[in-house]
């Protein structure tokens, strides 16, 4: 008894409610919560994690003492012992780092250049994402406009999108707001998802009490920040009256799939923190508490891997409070996330015909959102290249450059293409802004109309969904009957053909497609850098300095496909395939030269031969049992031809 009498007797009633919800747990000695003798150590942990309580918000290092790394390793682990604490998860992340990130800086000083009579409103709507506290402070307490000279004394600001900046968020219009709108609870509490939380720790030693809401796991917890209109000007700055959708995450996640109305939807929490697969103590030196599941890790990747490997190449200038190791981590994890569950890539072999060979790529969102999603700059192309057995490259596109710019780009934009026939057209996947003259423009506020959008849409994306205003197809994609398309509209899907010119050559061809990530590529950058700030030169002279090379996130080749050029079109007298499609995989040819078929060649659609015939086989010709496309290279000694024959 003396197990539980003891936390009892030190911990109060308070404690009693929570004991009793959970007294079938084997209980260990207890001890006290943290004592005044304690707090400098245990609220900060003496890794560089700002303090600052203005009695609103309270910073992260106030929550690390419980909620960051455990140097008994019995909270905050995963099965293998490691620290998955939420603190040491999230201070590697762009969102710990929002408001010292070097771009976004950059981006706000390069606004204020071009609009210096908007400061005061750009500033205060840029801070409200990546400074929400230091700017919500300023609404609480009524003090004005938050401008980037109050961030540079506010270290609640500088904590960036921090703890309380999701776990204070109130039910108040939840997932109906955007722009940077959010609504705070006026108490100082900190929701959570697990019911009865064991209140005294936290309430007595950070003033904060903890309280149960579902809602911190509603994705319409990052709507506010998700979604971004801004108001349009003209190129004096003179206010259109329109408004430009910048970013639309969280509604392109609405019209998805994966927002079915439903209690089991999947929201953005679902894969940016996901589950741990054990329960987990939720409370570094309180290995008496109950485990807590699901525990979600607060990995809250997205990505941006490029800026994350600027950020700790610069992380003194930047001043970083992750170390290279949990940098290391997150950057990992990112580019993990980029290469597993960001998209589909399958490569297929069409036919050949006279002196063309026929490719299909095809390309599938596997986000719950448009790919690439987010902020304008983020762009994916795909390199596809045709190679000779003797290594000569016959065709390329969308090969990256020594500049890190894709070759063949049009000098104003690369439009959204069905199909690629020559080695100057590239699929670049892609929001273009266009300004008051529908010239193309990297200024946020004078976005006025978009030019081009044929990011890859996500499952179950609808043009007749209510929120299809702000997350519109735009330009070629929009009336290209291969995207979105597969049978049926909401595919998440692009088809991209590609009509290689073999210039007489014959023989074995092997064929690759990749599709490569960039999230800050040279070309958005061009017209920041022709301005001088002190904020565009500190992060010029990073940008120069850093690894530019994209993220390859996905690829499919085919290694041998045998060509032979000068095939004929097809006669009247030649050959057809009966039943087309079939279902048993036995077809017939219809013609009447069968005679003089000298042989017979069965290809997939990735060009591998699966059976040859002599001469024409008097009982048909018998198809793999894999349903699919299959060509039937016919040769006589006038002609070749090849047949296209489903099998279902």
């Amino acid at each position: 008894m003396q197990g539980i009498l003891k936390p009892i007797i030190v911990l109060g009633i308070a404690a009693i409610s929570y004991l009793a919800s959970v007294a079938n747990y084997e209980w260990t000695d207890a001890h006290a919560y943290h004592g005044p003798q304690e707090i400098n150590y245990f609220r900060g942990n003496n890794i560089s994690l700002p303090l600052a309580d203005n009695g609103y918000f309270k910073a992260s290092g106030t929550c690390d003492g419980c909620h960051g790394f455990d140097p008994t390793f019995e909270a905050n682990v995963n099965e293998a012992g490691q620290d998955i604490s939420p603190i040491t998860m999230w201070r590697g992340t762009m969102m710990a780092n929002s408001a010292k990130d070097p771009l976004w800086r950059a981006k706000v000083s390069h606004e204020v250049t071009v609009n210096p009579q908007h400061q005061e409103a750009l500033e205060d709507k840029c801070t409200s994402c990546h400074a929400p506290m230091g700017k919500y402070s300023h609404v609480e307490f009524n003090l004005g406009p938050f401008g980037m000279d109050d961030l540079e004394t506010d270290s609640l600001g500088m904590d960036g999108v921090s703890c309380l900046a999701c776990h204070k968020q109130s039910t108040q219009q939840l997932g109906s707001l955007n722009s940077g709108e959010l609504r705070f609870t006026p108490q100082p509490v900190a929701y959570g998802p697990f019911g009865k939380p064991f209140e005294p720790p936290m309430q007595d030693l950070v003033g904060i009490l903890p309280v149960a809401s579902n809602h911190i796991q509603d994705a319409g917890i990052c709507a506010g920040c998700h979604t971004l209109l801004t108001n349009s000007v003209d190129l004096q700055g003179n206010p259109t009256g329109e408004t430009f959708v910048e970013q639309a995450t969280y509604h392109e996640w609405l019209n998805s799939a994966y927002d079915d109305g439903q209690s089991n939807a999947t929201t953005c929490q679902g894969c940016h923190m996901p589950e741990e697969d054990v329960s987990v103590i939720l409370s570094a030196n309180y290995s008496e508490l109950f485990p807590r599941e699901p525990f979600r890790r607060h990995e809250l990747i997205g990505g941006n891997s490029f800026m994350l490997k600027l950020m700790k190449d610069n992380g003194q200038a930047i001043g970083l409070a992750a170390s290279d190791e949990v940098m290391d981590s997150t950057i990992a994890r990112t580019e993990r996330m980029l290469k597993q569950q960001t998209l589909n890539l399958d490569l297929s072999f069409q036919t050949f015909d006279n002196d063309t060979a026929f490719f299909e790529v095809r390309l599938e969102n596997l986000t719950g959102h448009k790919f690439p999603s987010g902020y304008p700059s983020r762009r994916a192309f795909v390199e596809f290249l045709v190679i000779q057995d003797n290594g000569d490259t016959l065709f390329r596109s969308g090969v990256l450059q020594p500049d890190f710019e894709v070759a063949g780009h049009d000098a104003t934009y690369e439009p959204h293409y069905t199909v690629i026939k020559s080695e100057d057209q590239v699929q670049i996947y892609e929001m273009v802004m266009g300004d008051v003259n529908n010239d193309v423009t990297t200024v946020l506020e004078r976005a006025y109309q978009m030019i081009k959008d044929n990011r890859l849409v996500p499952l179950g994306f609808s043009t007749g969904h209510a929120v299809y205003d702000t997350t519109q197809i735009v330009g070629n994609a929009a009336s290209d009957a291969d995207f979105n398309f597969e049978g049926f509209e909401g595919s998440g899907t692009d088809l991209v053909y590609y009509h290689v010119p073999l210039n007489g050559y014959n023989g074995v061809l092997k064929t690759i497609a990749r599709v490569h990530y960039q999230s800050v590529p040279p070309r958005y950058l061009a017209d920041m850098f022709s301005y001088s700030t002190p904020e565009i030169n500190t992060f010029q002279s990073m940008y120069a300095n850093a690894d530019k090379t994209p993220v390859l996130i996905a690829a499919d080749s085919i290694l041998n496909i045998n060509v032979v050029t000068g095939i004929k079109e097809q006669l009247p007298e030649a050959f057809e395939v009966y039943p087309n499609p079939t279902f048993n995989g036995s077809v017939r040819l219809i013609g009447n030269k069968t005679s003089e078929i000298s042989h017979i060649a069965v290809y997939d659609t990735r060009g591998k031969l699966v059976s040859t015939y002599g001469t024409y086989p008097t009982q048909g010709i018998q198809l793999p049992s894999e349903i699919g496309v299959y060509l039937i290279q016919v040769d006589t000694d006038a002609a070749k031809q090849l047949i296209r024959v489903l099998r279902n």
